[in-house]
């Protein structure tokens, strides 16, 4: 009568592929962690964005055309070491600006953060309505 049992080779092809395997686990989850982390800094950067697109928006004083810059307060950007920049440009005028006219700019805003030894950027966009001052000259919103 044989023994019931695994041979001493069955038990290495087994263990061989069981290593593989927890190999492959390992590197998915180090890679997904990596990513999280990545995401995170981005989600965080997006957020700092936005909070500042808000202050630009409703700023008053924000010279146009030369460009404005700063660094990220800490309080907005969530342990993120950074800075920004922004400026506001005519968009589209009226057909006959005069004083006092209304037109629409736009407020281009640069944010950028240190990940990881490199530095990413992120940029926003927003659309606010502004009137001419003196002629050729935009007076604010």
């Amino acid at each position: 009568m044989r023994a019931r049992g695994f041979t001493l080779l069955e038990l290495m092809v087994a263990t061989f592929i069981l290593g593989v395997a927890v190999v492959a686990l390992l590197s998915n989850i180090s890679s997904s962690l990596r990513n999280a982390g990545r995401l995170t800094d981005h989600d965080r950067a997006a957020l700092a964005a936005k909070r500042k697109m808000d202050e630009l928006l409703l700023e008053t004083r924000l010279p146009q055309p030369e460009v404005a810059e700063g660094p990220l307060q800490p309080s907005d950007s969530a342990g993120l070491q950074g800075g920004w920049r922004a400026r506001r440009i005519p968009f589209e005028m009226p057909p006959q600006p005069g004083p006092g006219a209304a037109y629409l700019e736009r407020v281009e805003l640069e944010i950028w953060w240190m990940s990881g030894g490199s530095r990413r950027t992120l940029t926003l966009e927003g659309f606010r309505r502004g009137r001419m001052g003196a002629p050729g000259r935009a007076a604010g919103p």
